[in-house]
């Protein structure tokens, strides 16, 4: 099927989305924060992206804006649930920005798996977010 990077710094959100993706026969790889992933889109891009918007080092704004310079056609999804936010927009105004700046769908948490499953399989079958 697809390969898909999984990019959050939660381990408990990265494993449940690779499960989760693996049953589904995609390939999954994960990173821990923005920057590992970027990194590791760029050595080998994925057909997918599924990052948090909400980490260190390299926050999914930033990663969303970065790969899509250099990759105009990446299908990003962005989710967040904000644990560390406590100031500042709030989070589905985050996630307006995220989809106003090319994010393909955006997913508040806590998300339904099934929910993420049909939109990365409708992103890849190339119907629009």
């Amino acid at each position: 099927m697809a390969r898909i990077l999984v990019i959050d710094d939660e381990e408990s959100i990265r494993t449940a989305l690779r499960r989760a993706l693996e049953l589904d026969g995609h390939t999954v790889i994960l990173a821990e924060d923005g920057e590992e992933g970027e990194a590791f889109f760029r050595e080998n891009p994925a057909d997918l992206v599924i990052t948090d918007i909400i980490m260190p080092k390299r926050e999914g704004l930033g990663l969303l804006a970065n790969l899509l310079v250099d990759y105009p056609g990446v299908k990003i999804i962005i989710m967040s649930g904000g644990a560390r936010m406590t100031h500042g927009p709030d989070l589905q105004a985050l996630l307006d920005v995220a989809k106003s700046q090319g994010a393909c769908k955006t997913f508040m948490k806590p998300f339904e798996l099934n929910e993420i499953l049909e939109s990365v399989n409708d992103l890849l079958a190339g119907e629009a977010g």
